[in-house]
């Protein structure tokens, strides 16, 4: 992603002032100048870069800095403040109720997305237990119904059009009461793609408005226009009542930083952008979030959001296992049913601090692949076996050899799944327990809101063993189930890098296991 390179090279530009020994305006205005080039490398507006660099330099004021205040930390503060305002539309958006109906209504131009960025939605909201649906009112382009079906078939969302009918409003109007009557709380609407200039489309717009009376009307722009996303997002909002942008094709053009700051210069709220193809490449925009993850800090929140979605604390079972400390092999077959669920790895992994300079190519493809063949193992096992701690296999490894005949794989590969679980196996164990990180999590009543996402890192992090880096525990154990570049996938995990891990945390290892056994 193009802006993950800006993200590099302002972090780089942050980086020198640590290697400083004296912090003056020489230095200040050195990085500035190199943080404005990156900024007008991805097309963001001169005037707004401007605007940047001089309040940086009035809020830090280096000659006015008072002795003994840390002035990097300052600057740093300064300029993420800065970035957020940049990207900041200064408005808050419609957001959707429980227990009513919820009609959103999507416009833009042609060749925007539009129709893929609904079933994105229509998706995200389903994960997150929404009685979603979809109305396709476009009858202008030739295949767009078979478009919307096809990608809310595969989605598993229930969709309304027509192949006869070819008045759009007539069937915005009866697929919209025809879900209102079903008890669908979101109702997504897609329209023609239209431009200002086409009187006729857009007073067609105006009527498929009038008689579904959206909610919300997204405006689906496409990210590689850069700049001009200002002039063209005051058009519309001039024509037609905006109350949300959704910016698409984020994922690989120069343009994306440019689109983003000229439509929060229109002070439009932008609710996602669209960082690819696939059905999970549509990421909520929050500005500080957003920057942040830019800059390789995380986004530990958006990452217990996605866990959240997985709705683990109904799982009662695995809640109560892990209140007391218990993994078994089946709790994490069923896990990675969830990983499964989640979108690819590399989103997933960007979202841990510091994570974002790993490389990921390559990593979601093999995966997938990886946990596909763990759970082609767990297949092979019996119900005894996947309801135990492991040690059956260690007791009687001739059960090893009759998961590997039955599943198609190795000695070694067996070996190596249960070497994976006996790691997170030990993670239940540190955070489990009476005293542990999941106490209370599944339990009725329990507002675990209260705690933040840095509060729960920083938790997890003093449950370690002193030394161990949380950062360096994810990569390995991320490694282990395929990540990739994380764990060097050319085949198999690092096992010694397991072992090692397993040591640091007093856990031990597997004896026997790692041999060269087929």
């Amino acid at each position: 992603m193009v802006l993950a390179d800006l993200g590099r090279r302002i972090n780089s530009a942050l980086a020198q002032i640590n290697k400083e020994p004296v912090i003056d305006a020489k230095v200040l205005d050195a990085l500035l100048k190199d943080i404005c080039a990156a900024l007008l490398g991805a097309d963001v507006n001169v005037r707004l870069v401007s605007t940047l660099r001089n309040n940086v330099k009035n809020t830090v004021n280096i000659q006015e800095v008072a002795a003994g205040i840390n002035k990097r930390k300052l600057i740093q503060k300064a300029v993420l403040d800065e970035l957020c305002k940049l990207v900041e539309p200064g408005i808050e958006p419609y957001k959707p109720k429980k227990g009513r109906v919820n009609v959103i209504m999507f416009v833009g131009l042609q060749g925007s997305g539009k129709t893929t960025t609904c079933t994105k939605l229509a998706y995200h909201y389903q994960r997150k237990g929404w009685k979603v649906c979809l109305v396709c009112a476009d009858t202008f382009r030739a295949g767009a119904f078979d478009q919307l079906k096809q990608n809310a078939t595969k989605a598993k969302i229930p969709y309304y059009g027509s192949y006869t009918e070819t008045d759009p409003v007539q069937i915005a109007h009866e697929g919209v009461e025809k879900f209102k009557k079903e008890g669908f709380e979101i109702i997504i609407v897609d329209t023609s793609g239209r431009h200002k200039q086409e009187a006729e489309l857009f007073e067609e717009m105006k009527q498929i408005s009038a008689v579904v009376n959206p909610n919300n009307t997204i405006f689906v722009m496409d990210g590689t226009i850069g700049q001009a996303a200002e002039s063209q997002a005051k058009a519309f909002h001039e024509a037609a009542e905006i109350g949300s942008i959704i910016i698409t094709k984020m994922d690989g053009h120069a343009k994306g930083g440019g689109a983003i700051s000229a439509v929060a210069a229109t002070h439009s709220p932008i609710i996602f952008i669209g960082t690819g193809e696939h059905i999970h490449d549509l990421e909520r925009f929050e500005p500080r979030r957003f920057v942040q993850k830019m800059l390789g800090m995380g986004d530990i929140s958006g990452l217990l959001e996605t866990v959240q979605d997985l709705k683990l604390d109904q799982n009662k079972n695995l809640m109560k296992n892990l209140e007391q400390g218990i993994f078994t092999i089946r709790d994490m077959y069923e896990q990675f049913q969830n990983i499964s669920q989640l979108g690819p790895l590399s989103k997933m992994m960007q979202m841990m601090p510091g994570m974002s300079e790993m490389n990921f190519e390559g990593s979601d493809e093999l995966g997938a692949q990886r946990i596909k063949r763990l759970m082609t193992i767990m297949d092979s096992m019996s119900e005894v076996e996947l309801d135990s701690d492991g040690k059956l296999f260690h007791v009687q490894p001739k059960r090893i050899q009759r998961v590997a005949r039955g599943s198609g794989t190795s000695v070694r590969e067996v070996e190596e799944l249960l070497l994976q679980h006996k790691a997170f196996q030990g993670m239940v164990k540190k955070f489990g327990g009476n005293k542990g990180l999941f106490k209370g999590m599944g339990a009725p009543g329990m507002d675990n809101s209260k705690s933040s996402p840095q509060q729960m890192m920083t938790q997890m992090q003093r449950m370690m063993p002193r030394g161990m880096n949380m950062n360096e525990m994810m990569r390995q154990m991320m490694g282990g189930m395929g990540g990739g570049g994380l764990g060097g996938m050319g085949g198999m995990p690092d096992l010694s890098q397991m072992q090692n891990m397993m040591k640091q945390m007093g856990l031990g290892g597997l004896p026997g296991m790692g041999g060269n056994r087929k």
